[in-house]
């Protein structure tokens, strides 16, 4: 292949807006805030962004969303994509900007997600549009919910694993004790493991503090070919299922397969990996991405928090901003403030939020349910 081929990509830098509620902010106006934050964040100058990528916004579904964008932002891409791969949106579009810079189709992408669910959508049309991954002609017509195909999920984790739900409780209040130290996070205030156990039935045995909240938010960040402080190392996806009735194995949801690719490319493996930030829709899929990926034995994942090993000054980091559990769930950007979180902490850029200098980040997301897995190996690079 030629020289080009291999060119490293950078996340050059990375914004998002506060997260919680927008009264008036259409999602076009929220993603136009956090792009405007990121590209003052780089020092970059709006003629040098070339290639545009843009989440997917169900309170905005325009056909040409990333042209749009890229035409309120007074942006002359040369690439403008959007993208649909549910919770994944923000890992894919990562690892779709590292592909065009390292071919040289693209020198600089600016990659955006943003909607005001919260305040921009009845919670009825919510509840419907995302309903739409389930099957088609057994489960949605059955009145199935997102919170319903994740129950069925837990239902059937928990009893191949011995995890309990105080376990799977243990992972919201370790979600919300990182959101507190964030000022941009939807719900900072602290909750207890009774708390959670006691909050409101959403879909046994999910309850309300096992769900993430529904918010209005943005985030923007940049990749491109020039150095800069973390270099995605390392990418790979996963497909093994759409539908929940179609997935075969609980312990194989594709998470390992996706995350093993990443792994392969960066050239490193699990153990030297010492920052995480994985998908947290629900507190099942945190624990259950946890333990696939390795970072946790089966049915352990709770042992791991109470012993305070994904705590922000231990080893391995978990979610620092509070994940989509705590800081907060506003469609694709959600899954996109993961990746701003871990490259703000490799950076060193995360303020007073800092935790001990981290070489490494994985970076984890899915969409549907556990059905579409994308992975990303971060690494910080050395400063001259």
């Amino acid at each position: 292949m030629p020289d080009r081929a291999r060119t490293h990509a950078y996340l050059l830098g990375a914004a998002a807006t506060r997260f919680g509620r927008h009264e008036g902010r259409s999602a076009l106006d929220l993603m136009a805030e956090a792009a405007e934050a990121a590209l003052e964040r780089t020092g970059l100058a709006r003629a040098s962004i070339d290639g545009v990528l843009c989440g997917y916004a169900t309170t905005y579904p325009h056909l040409m969303l990333a042209t749009l964008l890229s035409e309120k932002l007074g942006l002359d891409p040369h690439y403008a994509h959007g993208m649909q791969m549910g919770g994944a949106t923000g890992a894919g579009m990562v690892m779709l900007a590292r592909e065009l810079v390292r071919t040289g189709t693209c020198r600089r992408v600016l990659a955006v997600a943003g909607e005001n669910r919260l305040t921009g959508q009845a919670v009825d049309a919510s509840i419907q549009t995302l309903a739409q991954v389930g099957e088609a002609d057994a489960e949605v017509p059955n009145g199935a919910s997102v919170p319903a195909y994740y129950a069925l999920l837990a239902s059937a984790y928990l009893h191949r694993t011995g995890t309990r739900r105080e376990d799977l409780a243990e992972l919201a209040v370790l979600m919300r004790r990182h959101a507190g130290g964030h000022p941009q996070a939807h719900l900072r205030d602290p909750i207890t493991v009774e708390q959670v156990l006691a909050s409101k039935p959403i879909a046994t045995p999910l309850h309300l503090l096992d769900c993430c909240p529904i918010s209005d938010g943005a985030v923007a960040l940049v990749v491109g070919a020039q150095e800069g402080p973390v270099r995605i190392a390392g990418a790979g996806q996963a497909h093994r299922h759409q539908h929940l009735s179609a997935l075969r194995d609980v312990m194989d949801t594709g998470a390992a397969r996706a995350a093993g690719r990443a792994l392969a490319q960066a050239g490193v493996d699990t153990g030297q990996i010492d920052y995480l930030a994985i998908y947290d829709s629900f507190t099942i899929t945190l624990a259950m991405l946890l333990e696939e990926l390795g970072f946790a034995p089966r049915g352990a994942a709770a042992d791991r928090v109470r012993r305070g090993d994904f705590d922000a000054a231990a080893p391995l980091p978990l979610n620092t901003h509070g994940g989509l559990l705590s800081f907060g769930h506003s469609g694709a950007a959600g899954g996109l403030a993961h990746v701003a979180e871990a490259w703000a902490q490799l950076a060193g850029l995360a303020g007073e939020r800092q935790i001990a200098p981290r070489k490494r980040a994985l970076v984890h997301a899915d969409g549907g349910v556990l059905s579409a897995h994308v992975s990303l190996v971060l690494q910080a690079e050395d400063k001259a």
